[in-house]
């Protein structure tokens, strides 16, 4: 699938070029344009903030102006914090990365327009753009252009992401543990309780069984953690580590 294109108008400063380019790189976004970049192109300092997305770079073109660099596009969003009295359609981040994902699976060329870091874009530049998106803030509405960027390019990506909300980082080396590691903790463990007393009276063994399959399948275990517990059941069982109380005592 084709993605939107970003264009950089009169950006001021390599580094929030480069910055604009780790952005997109970031989140699946791979065609830059450039209008009129005040410190020329090729610039270095785009390319040490970039760090592992010079290749966006080496692929921008540069225009002249904003019309140029829109001619070819079908859609286009223009980014600005201010009422610009123009009577255009004024979207969130979550509304216009929808009708982009819309436009784009319909075949639609689109392109969010970025204005310079000093004045965001102007008029004229707002006019030739479909709709206007601005990020919402508190009461201080600056943002640095790279930061603006890298929002959209986020909300673009997060669109269908399918990342789990919630996950547990057991590290490079260990392994979740299998169903039948975990059948056996289960019936060690229970094993225990029972010839300990603690599964009583008779009328309750079967709830408190689930309880605590429930607890353990809950902790999402990796298989040294379950040996490890399995080792600890084996050590209470047996007293092995068990401090005698002092004589006297």
């Amino acid at each position: 699938m084709t993605t939107p294109v970003i264009i950089l108008s009169r950006p001021q400063l390599g580094e929030n070029i480069g910055a604009a380019a780790r952005a997109m790189k970031n989140f699946g976004l791979s065609e830059l344009r450039l209008v009129a970049p005040r410190s020329g192109w090729p610039n270095e300092k785009a390319n040490h903030m970039a760090v592992g997305a010079v290749d966006i770079l080496e692929r921008a073109k540069l225009f002249g102006d904003a019309s140029s660099a829109l001619a070819d596009l079908q859609f286009v969003v223009a980014t600005t914090a201010r009422e610009r009295g123009v009577t255009k359609p004024v979207l969130t981040p979550l509304e216009v990365v929808r009708q982009l994902r819309n436009a784009v699976a319909q075949g639609t060329r689109c392109g969010i327009l970025f204005g310079s870091e000093r004045a965001g874009l102007d008029n004229d530049e707002v006019s030739l753009a479909t709709s206007v998106v601005t990020i919402p803030t508190t009461g201080f509405s600056s943002i640095n252009l790279g930061q603006s960027v890298m929002l959209l390019c986020y909300e673009w990506f997060r669109f269908e992401d399918e990342t789990p909300a919630v996950r547990i980082d057991h590290g490079p080396v260990a392994k979740k543990a299998t169903r039948e590691e975990m059948f056996q903790l289960f019936a060690h463990l229970e094993d225990e309780l029972l010839k300990d007393g603690f599964l009583y009276p008779p009328s309750k063994e079967t709830p408190m069984i689930r309880n605590l399959r429930a607890l353990f399948n809950r902790a999402d275990m990796t298989d040294q953690e379950v040996r490890t517990l399995r080792g600890v059941i084996v050590a209470l069982a047996k007293g092995k580590y068990r401090k005698k109380p002092p004589e006297g005592a």
